[in-house]
């Protein structure tokens, strides 16, 4: 097994490929599409560095997954189809976002809400194979109603690519004030990932550097459990939900969390064109 992680600087968001590399297949974690939200501009190019990296290697792409659908960043889940092919894969509850954001952005009937856009859906306990490595579905809700962690195992070691449910150690836990979020199911979801062996590897999703840390992709069990500043060892059910929800509520929106949900709930495709070419998002006023 081996783990190549990129990070995507203006959104703080990491990809990772997760190779078989005897079997020469892999899967993309969590695909970023820039987007320019100034200017309106989407571009592949960074993405583009990924494939580029897949296709050096020689590797076939079976899987791209989505931990969730972000509200940090755009996916480019649909480029990367197109590209290198691969089945497009997510939590099954996905449903639930997307009936929930169907409402706030008052899409029309063609809006599907069935999770029909994605190939795989998946739930916990279920199991994706990749070469020999076996890949297993953990469901993390609280950041949103959807969010799977996926465990993925070989014969030579265990390693978990966990969303947006935990960060590095002195970043914490990720924040539970969207629709559907619920800090006290997300204070269940992360004890269950601690739970795993202590030296597993998490792969993180973003990671948001204290003073003078570069950025990181991982962590592991032990060193969350030793010194995650929201919820090391030593902090209740209690004092997490209560710290958790204090923080929600002085916290902003993310600056693209309105293009990112309407993209990402709709598998990484962009609005349809309108009959003079351009492509429109919607901006719900007074409501996020």
């Amino acid at each position: 097994m081996q783990v190549h992680s990129f990070l995507h600087s203006d959104t703080q968001t990491y990809t990772h490929v997760l190779a078989d590399i005897q079997q020469q297949v892999c899967a993309i974690i969590d695909p970023v599409l820039d987007f320019d939200a100034k200017s309106g501009h989407t571009s592949n190019t960074s993405i583009d560095e990924v494939i580029a990296f897949v296709r050096e290697q020689d590797w076939q792409l079976n899987y791209i997954i989505e931990t969730h659908a972000h509200a940090d960043h755009l996916s480019a889940a649909t480029h990367v189809k197109e590209t290198l092919g691969g089945q497009l894969v997510i939590g099954k509850y996905i449903t639930e976002v997307q009936k929930v954001f169907k409402q706030i952005f008052n899409f029309d009937t063609s809006f599907r809400t069935d999770a029909s856009q994605f190939d795989v859906l998946t739930d916990n306990g279920d199991t994706l194979q990749l070469g020999d490595i076996v890949i297993t579905v953990m469901y993390v809700p609280g950041h949103t109603q959807a969010d799977m962690a996926y465990v993925a195992a070989d014969d030579e070691k265990t390693v978990v690519f966990v969303g947006d449910t935990i960060f590095a150690p002195d970043v914490g836990t990720a924040r539970c004030d969207f629709p559907g979020g619920d800090a006290k199911t997300l204070y269940h979801s992360i004890q269950k990932l601690l739970a795993l062996p202590e030296d597993t590897m998490m792969y993180l999703c973003h990671d948001y550097p204290s003073k003078g840390r570069k950025h990181c992709p991982t962590t592991t069990v032990a060193a969350q459990k030793l010194s995650n500043i929201h919820v090391k060892d030593g902090i209740n059910e209690a004092e997490f939900v209560q710290m958790r929800e204090q923080r929600d509520a002085k916290l902003e929106m993310p600056r693209l969390i309105i293009p990112a949900v309407q993209v990402n709930i709709d598998a990484g495709q962009l609005p349809k064109q309108e009959d003079n070419g351009v492509r429109y998002l919607k901006v719900p006023l007074n409501v996020l």
